[in-house]
């Protein structure tokens, strides 16, 4: 069991990792197709952001480590399954350019692998309404009315100021809402791999009570829902490494391909999707910073007239939010049978 649980560590790092430059765009898609910074500037630039916002607050983590699955009906590979049905969905939606949520991936990588170890009645379907089925709808339809609003104000606000004025001013501005943005991902999506792993240490500890098994060092343990620190930084670290590697594919889909977007467009967008993360993050719902920027995006293009949002490219990014929690949900739970036909072969 302590083998599996070293390999949970590892698959949640790797799924912070992979949710780092699967996410980059997130941040930095808008200042990087304005011409305000290069990428490589802006990847590491937002890395470091995703370092200090992930060492913030732990709530989403919480909502994770005991808010789906009571961990006495979880093993350490259950755990592993639901990690590997994430990480899976992310590569193919990387692969294909698509900017699907990584927490949703997450969570239905969870649900998948829960209901494949212990029956549907296992997994905590009201708190998945609660903490994602509400938020998925909430957040991004937030963003985009919110970023429709706050576009049409700083038309208003800048309306008698001179266009080179407006350019220079512009830049700067969106400067710094890619750092707000940068930080608030942080926030959010690093603090859901520390809560698979600390869900992982919670499993193994209530396994160790129940076989008399060597209880973890103090250090490396979990107790309740209070997320260790060493945790915290792995997570932290592996996201931020994550992000300064880059995710072009992604980059190139939210900055060119929904619409094309000027400096002052990219501040109101990322301004209203820093806000509306961190507020979810406050109450410890697990949000996609995805569906969030995205939306917020399509509401700045809206400001201006409906057609200026490319709605087939927008369409496409609908269907992979519908199809990310079931998808990710049914590869953790083959990944489940396939780890529980091994182990049992093993044992």
């Amino acid at each position: 069991m302590l083998t599996l649980l070293i390999a949970v560590v590892v698959a949640a790092i790797l799924f912070d990792y992979v949710n780092g430059f699967h996410d980059a765009a997130n941040a930095i898609a808008t200042v990087v197709s304005t011409g305000v910074a290069p990428i490589r500037t802006a990847v590491i630039m937002a890395g470091v952001l995703n370092f200090v916002g992930a060492m913030h607050g732990t709530a989403v983590a919480k909502t994770i480590a005991s808010g789906f699955a009571d961990p006495r009906d979880v093993t350490q590979y259950v755990v592993l399954a639901a990690l590997l049905g994430a990480i899976i969905w992310n590569l193919i939606t990387w692969w294909y350019g698509i900017p699907s949520s990584s927490s949703h991936a997450l969570i239905g990588g969870l649900a998948g692998a829960v209901v494949g170890h212990a029956g549907f009645g296992a997994f905590k379907w009201s708190a998945l309404k609660q903490k994602v089925l509400v938020p998925l709808v909430l957040s991004p339809t937030t963003g985009f009315i919110v970023a429709f609003f706050v576009m049409v104000a700083l038309v208003w606000i800048f309306r008698k100021s001179k266009p080179a004025f407006v350019r220079r001013t512009a830049r700067w501005m969106q400067l710094l809402s890619a750092c707000l943005m940068a930080e608030a991902h942080g926030r959010n999506d690093a603090q859901k791999s520390m809560g698979v792993i600390t869900f992982g240490l919670l499993a193994y500890a209530d396994w160790a009570t129940r076989t008399g098994a060597a209880p973890l060092p103090a250090w490396a343990a979990a107790h309740g829902s209070d997320i260790p620190r060493w945790v915290i930084v792995s997570c932290a670290s592996a996201i931020a490494l994550g992000t300064m590697a880059g995710g072009e594919r992604i980059i190139k889909t939210m900055g060119t391909k929904i619409i094309h977007i000027t400096p002052l467009e990219g501040f109101a967008a990322e301004t209203t999707a820093a806000l509306v993360i961190n507020a979810a993050s406050a109450v410890g719902a697990p949000v996609s910073t995805t569906h969030c920027v995205n939306a917020c995006i399509m509401g700045v293009g809206a400001s201006k007239r409906i057609s200026a949002v490319r709605w087939s490219t927008a369409s496409r990014i609908v269907w992979a939010w519908v199809l990310t929690l079931p998808a990710a949900g049914l590869l953790a739970l083959v990944c489940e049978r396939i780890l529980h036909v091994f182990f049992a072969n093993v044992g």
